[in-house]
């Protein structure tokens, strides 16, 4: 066979490709698909992907089944993702650990900007400063001061090294300059337990998870961690405006493709959530959760994980956090 021939040849068979793909996205989709969560069922992450699972289910007429991957700080299962064909029928929601775990670990089995395909920012939600209610700090500026009259006294809990509440719990501590002691646990269940039993002064925990806690006096709120107030607890203020400008710390959750996913059926994803978030019973539904739905194009969300990347990036570094 000359090289003509051979040329010919290549040249056929990548049009004959690219016409499989065009035909592939346009019949999208035709069969079941696999919307990935990294964390176990039950929790904040879940519950918003089974919502939306359930309306792209009904909107495209075939099953859209949540698959709960866990494990190692939510790596099996976003590894699993990354491995898996690009073809739309294997998803993605991940949060914030997507971008916090680049810097965290020293090897992760994946790339978390190459190996994925960008869709869309689907909600936001902040955490929340809460102390037990022993406690006599009433505001974040009480709360700095009581950490300043007895160094080393107070203690926060995390659900671990490198999770929300521990980076959120770090960064107050290095803004404030005070000396709060972490006591850290395998999950934000365990810390909360022991916050609500007074086993430890304080921590950040998930807006969703403090709320009922919070109405029932089980918990004090302070502030909330984001940059602009909630609307889910409009009384509270910022961590910000309560005495440490600049400190914005909150929860995200965005669905990813395996990198090389078409663009028509990104486009379709991004397109068919955006139409869910609009729901009047889909936003109720998220604001019993404490979160905001968000939106945007695959664009924007791409932007914004790189900002997020770099800000967690910078704050682990300077912390000297790491896991092996």
């Amino acid at each position: 066979m000359n090289s003509l021939i051979r040329a010919q040849l290549l040249t056929a068979l990548l049009l004959l490709g690219a016409a499989a793909a065009t035909v592939g996205a346009q019949t999208y989709p035709a069969k079941s698909i696999r919307y990935l969560v990294p964390y176990a069922a039950g929790g904040g992450t879940d519950v918003l992907t089974r919502i939306i699972a359930q309306k792209l289910g009904a909107a495209w007429n075939v099953p859209v089944v949540v698959d709960n991957r866990t494990g190692a700080s939510g790596l099996i299962g976003t590894e699993t993702v990354a491995r898996s064909a690009p073809d739309g029928y294997t998803m993605l929601m991940a949060i914030n650990s997507h971008a916090i775990n680049a810097s965290l670990f020293s090897k992760l089995p994946y790339d978390p900007i190459k190996d994925f395909a960008p869709v869309i920012l689907v909600a936001t939600s902040p955490n929340v400063l809460t102390v037990h209610p022993s406690s006599p700090a009433r505001t974040v500026k009480e709360l700095i001061s009581l950490a300043q009259s007895q160094p080393g006294k107070l203690t926060y809990a995390s659900g671990g090294p490198g999770s929300g509440s521990n980076l959120a719990g770090e960064l107050f501590k290095m803004m404030a300059k005070v000396n709060i002691v972490e006591v850290p646990y395998k999950g934000g269940g365990p810390a909360l337990n022991d916050l609500l039993g007074g086993q430890v002064s304080m921590s950040f925990v998930v807006l969703q998870t403090a709320l009922p806690h919070m109405a029932s006096g089980r918990l004090r709120a302070l502030a909330v961690t984001s940059a602009t107030r909630t609307p889910f607890a409009p009384e509270l203020p910022t961590v910000a405006e309560s005495g440490l400008p600049g400190y914005d710390v909150f929860s995200w959750y965005g669905t990813l493709a395996p990198a090389g996913t078409p663009p028509e059926i990104i486009k379709r994803w991004n397109v068919e959530i955006s139409k869910i978030l609009a729901m009047p019973d889909v936003q109720e539904k998220l604001t019993g959760l404490g979160m905001e739905g968000k939106g945007g194009s695959p664009q924007q969300f791409d932007q914004f994980l790189r900002s997020d990347w770099k800000t967690w990036d910078k704050l682990i570094k300077s912390l000297g956090i790491r896991v092996q």
